[in-house]
């Protein structure tokens, strides 16, 4: 089965979900133009459905070859990606100034989420190209931007982040990458680093690797990291492509899924040294790559919903097709298919309720960053960053786990034959396994979400997030419409049982840390339903006064579904927050012999 975006899905959450709509009244976006949204992600539908969807299988059966130090992507490949440049879907978000158009970062989300849906594997390239761009245009210096921004917005020249080492995979500190001062103020960098996506490929003429590595007088640790743009080819004076540097794929990996996608290990130094530029300040590396890191998490966030939406829509046809048995109560010869079956539609309200909120947060996080930097008022660009940074773990990790949970009961639906490769099924979930990994695992994205962003300001952005949501639990329950069942009540629960939780690990993270440490996973995943269910309940109440919306019940009911079947969660949630700490901390007794 093909693709198809969902557009009308994809606008209602944009405009109101994610609250688009009311930033652009609010003056917060210029004289951007709200309709342009349909329009583009309506072209980006039909790019993704012709020509991306297409290759998806062939990317997984071919996979990619490393030949003489150079990787070969899968058939198709290089094409797609000059015909996706040219049409100018990487440049959808860049900076005016650079050749970009200039929209914001929420439509430029949006169409991530396409992309990731009808190619997974094409999708992650640019993804992190973006990243590259955030980086270079936050903390490069202005030789290297008018060197190198153009190119990488334009998509003529992709991007790669380069953190991870044999040794040192979460733990950055530890990475052992050495860079030396060379006399014309460049550097020279030597060392391995490995799990590097697109870090060699055939589909462009160059790659600019942003590279962590050690100055030899640098500070232990994190506080002595420095970052440098290192491209595979040296740019000479007038724009050309010069001499090749000193930075090799030396190796791929052969993965669980995300075939097409090339992993490599990348080797500098063999030859004198990779030639290096300083991206920002030394010793102040981490700081950049934080750039293109949160840009990245939100990015890995929308493939979940991506591959979720995909894994949903293949299911959906499947059970309107696939016969096996007949309805309760049915008579008579033949049989139904197997979307008649409670069961059946349970799982499939699960995976589309769980994309839906899914994708809101992460819309609503891109809204959030568009805010922070296009407002004009400082106090609504400091809450806008402040809203941003609260949800971009939740963004990324809620949305991952969803991608994980959604892609195997895509394979369920399927039954035996979601199990054989033929169906596409277990591609979905092979190719969704990573996310929730790369980017910083979701457990690091919880404790993130604790010990970092929680507590700022004494909870000021969870309080200020909280109110709202209150407010939308509170038009749910005056809005006497009965087909939202128990909506309103389940909410409210959920947000008292979110109150509650975080007030606790607040107090636990001045007294006894690792308690709070212990309860950060279920508490992401709690704030995930909770948000998400007054979301898609925003949704649905915008969806009953918009003409242009076709039969607006059914996200009533999307809504009312989610928080009886999932937001009703938060209770126990909640008590394992709270409670679950010693059994964690004493989990010693058991694990050690």
């Amino acid at each position: 089965m093909t693709y198809r975006a969902p557009i009308n899905d994809m606008l209602l959450a944009l405009n109101h979900g994610a609250g688009l709509q009311a930033a652009v009244k609010a003056g917060h976006y210029g004289d951007y133009d709200s309709e342009i949204a349909a329009a583009v992600l309506e072209e980006a539908g039909k790019f993704a459905a012709d020509v991306l969807a297409p290759l998806n299988r062939t990317g997984d059966e071919h996979g990619i070859k490393l030949e003489n130090g150079g990787v070969t992507t899968a058939p198709g490949w290089p094409d797609a990606y000059k015909r996706w440049t040219a049409a100018g879907w990487n440049a959808v978000s860049g900076s005016e100034d650079f050749g970009g158009q200039g929209l914001p970062l929420a439509i430029n989300a949006a169409c991530t989420e396409i992309w990731s849906a009808s190619n997974i594997a094409f999708g992650l390239c640019p993804l992190l190209t973006l990243s590259a761009i955030e980086a270079l245009d936050a903390h490069g210096s202005s030789e290297l931007k008018n060197i190198y921004l153009e190119k990488l917005v334009s998509g003529e020249w992709t991007g790669t982040m380069q953190l991870t080492e044999p040794q040192a995979g979460s733990d950055v500190g530890s990475l052992r990458s050495r860079a030396e001062r060379a006399a014309d103020g460049s550097y020279r960098i030597s060392g391995t680093k490995i799990f590097i996506t697109y870090g060699d490929h055939d589909m462009t003429d160059n790659i600019v690797h942003f590279v962590l590595a050690r100055l030899p007088d640098a500070p232990a640790g994190t506080k002595g990291i420095s970052l440098f743009l290192i491209p595979k080819f040296l740019v000479n004076a007038d724009g050309s492509l010069g001499a090749r540097n000193d930075i090799y794929a030396s190796g791929v990996e052969h993965k669980l899924g995300m075939h097409a996608s090339p992993t490599c290990t990348m080797t500098m130094g063999d030859k004198g040294g990779a030639i290096g530029y300083l991206i920002g300040e030394e010793n102040r590396g981490m700081q950049c790559m934080f750039t293109m890191m949160n840009q990245a998490r939100l990015g890995v966030g929308l493939e979940g919903v991506g591959i979720a939406d995909r894994a949903y829509q293949q299911a959906l046809a499947y059970a309107q097709d696939r016969r096996q048995g007949r309805a309760i109560g049915k008579k008579g010869d033949g049989m139904d298919a197997i979307i008649v079956h409670p069961d059946v539609k349970r799982m499939l309200m699960q995976m589309r309720a769980l994309t839906a909120a899914s994708r809101t947060i992460c819309y609503a996080t891109a809204v959030a960053l568009d805010v922070s930097v296009r407002a004009t008022d400082p106090a609504v660009r400091a809450a806008a960053a402040a809203r941003g940074a609260l949800l971009t773990p939740i963004a990324k990790a809620f949305s991952t786990d969803i991608g994980n949970e959604v892609t195997s009961l895509g394979v369920q639906i399927h039954g035996g034959m979601g199990f054989i490769e033929e169906t596409g099924a277990a591609q979905h979930y092979r190719d969704a396994r990573i996310t929730s990994i790369y980017e910083g695992t979701n457990g690091i994205q919880s404790i993130d979400l604790v010990t970092r962003k929680l507590g700022v300001n004494g909870g000021a952005s969870v309080w200020a997030l909280l109110d709202e949501l209150s407010e939308t639990v509170k038009r749910v329950e005056t809005s006497n419409d009965p087909a939202f069942g128990t909506t309103g009540a389940k909410l409210r629960d959920a947000l008292g049982s979110l109150e509650r939780a975080s007030k606790w690990l607040l107090e636990r993270l001045a007294a006894a840390p690792n308690d709070a440490l212990a309860g950060a996973t279920p508490y992401l995943r709690l704030f995930g339903s909770t948000l998400g269910g007054c979301k898609l309940a925003e949704e649905a109440l915008a969806a009953r006064d918009l003409s242009d919306i076709g039969n607006p019940e059914r996200y009533v009911t999307l809504a009312r579904f989610f928080a009886e079947n999932i937001t009703v969660q938060a209770p126990a949630l909640e008590r394992t927050v709270i409670d679950s700490a010693d059994g964690v901390n004493g989990a010693d007794a058991v694990l050690l012999p």
